[in-house]
């Protein structure tokens, strides 16, 4: 990952500004060519209107360089309200007078304009602490980002047949043994981000972890996998699930990973705009933190802890030497499926170039993993810049997903990267892979 600039280096702000617009355009073209009716509506209690997700980044672009960084009035005090993730939960945001989609593409462009005017004569180096190593920069970038990929749920969300992708890698082909396992020795290692480059609060201080030896899986949990599982009847054995997980599939009527269908002898998954044959060898994705926890029971596993991912996806057992990415420190697009090209994830064992020190394969991209650990802050946690981002969340009623799916950039995940979701959520691209104590 190429690190943030020190406060001994000045900070190019055209170069931020630059890559500000690049991202910019990502978001427009993610939606080019919907209706406007489309981008107005609400398709799901879960996600926002995706005309809210687009006046959002902008406002909280305005909030943080023109009203926090600068001193500036609002634009518009009412888009404060509109758009406060807090104040107005999903469910409520259809209810909200949202602005039309060229009345939003105006502030969009009117924010930007005005944050190129304002950062042009800004002295960075005048210890704030949103200016340092162009802290705020980063804080604007990768909150567009993450948006794009909160887009790219609602956009699957949907009806079929609204969204087709505007775009599409190709990915390269995988064969393995799915059901390699690696024992772990265990260490002291240093556990969240120790390097100057911008982290989240959550994600610091850096501290020390003892891990015990433990085992984890090669690869992820496969379509192959998970469908022995549902062959072998795993959601109707309660003997799987933990109480709250059975409650869940009873309540829920849940029986299969979210968008997969059969027709015949035949299963499929719908990915957007088109109805596909499940491909074995892809990592099973859609499935909750419950689905993931009953198939480890299942198979006589468990999912790992949050420290023993970190730890298999980032340090180098022998040195101790952690890497941001599982192969390095700087990011390779030949060593993981990022950065929403491909609209799916790749076949297990695509990427041989890019394993953990330890030998896992696609720890970052392709899929979130689920863990078994609760949402909570390192010892010593300290909010920066504001509470809403993660202590509001913090608690057993969240549990941790690491690694980024095919839907993430690659300037916001890394191996100290920390995601969290209610154990019953679906709509994320998340799957997982197992673990186990050393006999």
């Amino acid at each position: 990952m190429a690190k943030v600039q020190t406060l001994s280096e000045p900070i190019e702000s055209e170069t931020y500004l630059k890559v500000m617009d690049e991202v910019r355009q990502r978001t427009l073209d993610l939606v080019a060519g919907l209706p406007e009716q489309v981008i107005m509506r609400q398709h799901d209690p879960l996600m926002s209107p995706l005309i809210w997700d687009m006046g959002h980044v902008a406002n909280f672009e305005e909030l943080w360089f023109l009203q926090e960084l600068r001193g500036l009035d609002a634009f518009d005090p009412e888009d404060n309200r509109i758009y406060n993730a807090l104040t107005k939960p999903r469910r409520e945001r259809s209810t909200l007078p949202l602005p039309d989609l060229e009345t939003t593409r105006h502030y969009m462009d009117e924010i930007r304009r005005r944050v190129k005017e304002a950062v042009r004569d800004y002295d960075f180096d005048t210890g704030n602490p949103l200016a340092e190593n162009g802290f705020i920069f980063d804080l604007v970038i990768r909150h567009e980002m993450q948006h794009q990929e909160t887009m790219l749920i609602t956009l699957q969300i949907m009806d079929t047949g609204l969204y087709s992708p505007p775009w599409h890698r190709d990915l390269p082909s995988g064969s393995v043994d799915r059901s390699d396992m690696i024992e772990v020795p265990g260490r002291e290692f240093l556990m969240g981000s120790p390097w100057e480059a911008f982290a989240y609060d959550n994600e610091r201080p850096a501290h020390t972890r003892e891990i015990e030896p433990f085992r984890i899986a090669r690869y992820p949990v496969s379509d192959a996998e998970y469908l022995e599982f549902m062959r072998a009847d795993g959601y109707q054995n309660e003997e799987y699930w933990s109480p709250q997980g059975w409650q869940w599939v009873e309540e829920s009527g849940t029986c299969t990973p979210k968008y997969w269908v059969k027709n015949g002898d035949q299963w499929y998954v719908r990915r957007f705009d088109e109805l596909m044959p499940v491909n074995p060898d892809e990592p099973v994705m859609h499935v909750s933190y419950y689905e993931a926890e009953a198939y480890c029971n299942f198979a006589g596993k468990r999912l790992p802890t949050e420290a023993e991912w970190e730890y298999a996806a980032s340090v180098d057992p022998e040195t101790g030497e952690k890497r941001s990415y599982p192969w390095g420190d700087e990011y390779d697009e030949t060593r993981a499926n990022l950065n929403q090209t491909a609209f799916r994830p790749a076949e297990i064992g695509a990427y041989p170039d890019g394993v953990s020190p330890v030998g896992c394969h696609q720890m970052v991209g392709d899929v979130w993993e689920w863990t078994q650990t609760d949402f909570r802050g390192y010892p010593g946690f300290q909010a920066f810049p504001y509470d809403e981002y993660s202590e509001i969340f913090f608690g057993d009623e969240y549990k941790v997903l690491r690694g980024g799916a095919w839907s993430v950039h690659d300037r916001v995940i890394s191996t100290t990267f920390r995601n969290w979701d209610y154990p019953q959520r679906r709509q994320i691209f998340a799957g997982f892979r197992c673990a186990a104590d050393v006999d």
